[in-house]
């Protein structure tokens, strides 16, 4: 991937997408977190609300009798019409202890029936019927985790005999939450596809069009065409680029007069032929390459030394030869050797060609048209 514009496309997909993945990371880890702290709040309000509500149905105090849980005169143990009721408007599990066991519940176990008779873990009752204090927080409710209230139970002399409970599931907290990403997800991808699309629009428009025109007015330049100067907009620097080339192209434009001047032959002599008939029959004398070439007048820019080098050079080589073979045989540059090849081609000791190969532009050779060996160098 060389494309300068696959390039920036890669670079800036990929950093949208580790910046959606972090910010989803990031937002996902808060919510959680987020999450855990309404469900401790949540249990707690409702917790107060639904000892609030037993207090206002079932007057009289909480004691035990004949092993049951009473509140006043209603037995609670192995009722199911309370603890129904209070999830019902809360949405939780409730459960009524009697000390340390359940004695009315809308827990299920795995088999889907209530879980009566079994006991509540131990950090709560260390913390709820040994301490006396309120537990909130995260706890294992019949082999499965909630965010949990726990508030002990006392009687009319203020001894603890059982335990109530609201308590909202793990896994719903977690569904909440993998659902909530999926909703953020879909919207980043969906915003991340915007941004992308104005972004690359962007970058097509104001750097890679005019980096585009450049080259190929480059391109031109290189393979010996004419080109003229050219108009992009865009940033500081592809300005900067543009006016560059144009003076680069301007440039070449004064040397290709210059050069020309250099190389305008003598007037051609027509001679008549008065004998004939009919229209007049002119020819022209095409002047012949000169043989000395330190008496060639050169342009500016130009000298007889680096002349001399790259003819010897041409000449030991006599094949056809690219600008870039030839700087590297005199060690001089590329757009230096090219001035002095296009130089002999005007001068008609050179021929220029094209020759073009399976990828890549092509390369312009320079083959001589007479025998160098014959030259003044």
């Amino acid at each position: 991937m060389n494309s300068l514009k696959h390039q920036i496309l890669l670079l800036m997909i990929g950093s949208l997408i580790i910046l959606a993945v972090s910010f989803i990371f990031v937002v996902g880890w808060d919510m959680r977190q987020r999450a855990v702290d309404a469900a401790i709040v949540k249990a707690k309000s409702d917790l107060a609300t639904c000892m609030e509500i037993i207090d206002l149905k079932y007057t009289g105090p909480w004691h035990i009798q004949d092993g049951m849980l009473y509140k006043g005169v209603n037995q609670l143990s192995h009722q199911s019409e309370l603890v129904d009721h209070l999830s019902e408007l809360t949405g939780d599990t409730v459960t009524l202890f009697l000390r340390d066991t359940r004695v009315a519940t809308t827990v299920r176990s795995d088999n889907g029936e209530r879980a009566i008779g079994t006991k509540v873990a131990d950090s709560v009752a260390q913390t709820v019927l040994k301490n006396g204090q309120v537990y909130l927080g995260e706890a294992n409710v019949v082999g499965h985790l909630y965010q949990t209230a726990y508030q002990p139970i006392r009687d009319m002399n203020g001894d603890i005999i059982g335990i109530f409970y609201v308590g909202i599931s793990k896994s719903y907290a977690q569904v909440f939450i993998v659902n909530s990403l999926i909703r953020l997800a879909v919207f980043g991808l969906g915003l991340t596809l915007i941004v992308v699309l104005v972004t690359w629009f962007f970058i097509q428009k104001v750097i890679i069009q005019p980096l585009h025109d450049i080259t190929l007015g480059t391109r031109d330049v290189a393979t010996g065409h004419a080109t003229e100067k050219i108009h992009v907009t865009g940033p500081k620097e592809i300005g900067e680029l543009a006016f560059a080339f144009n003076q680069m192209v301007e440039r070449l434009g004064n040397i290709a007069d210059e050069m020309s001047k250099a190389s305008v032959p003598k007037e051609p002599k027509v001679k008549n032929d008065n004998r004939m008939e009919g229209p007049d029959l002119v020819l022209i004398d095409i002047p012949k390459p000169q043989r000395n070439l330190g008496q060639m007048v050169l342009p500016k820019g130009l000298n007889q030394h680096t002349l001399k080098q790259i003819s010897s050079f041409l000449r030991d080589t006599n094949r056809p030869v690219s600008a870039d073979n030839v700087a590297e045989g005199v060690n001089l540059t590329r757009v230096t050797v090219r001035r002095y090849l296009e130089f002999l081609e005007q001068c008609g000791i050179l021929v220029a060609e094209l020759k073009y190969g399976t990828v890549g532009r092509p390369v312009k050779l320079f083959r001589p048209v007479i025998d160098l060996s014959s030259l003044d160098v």
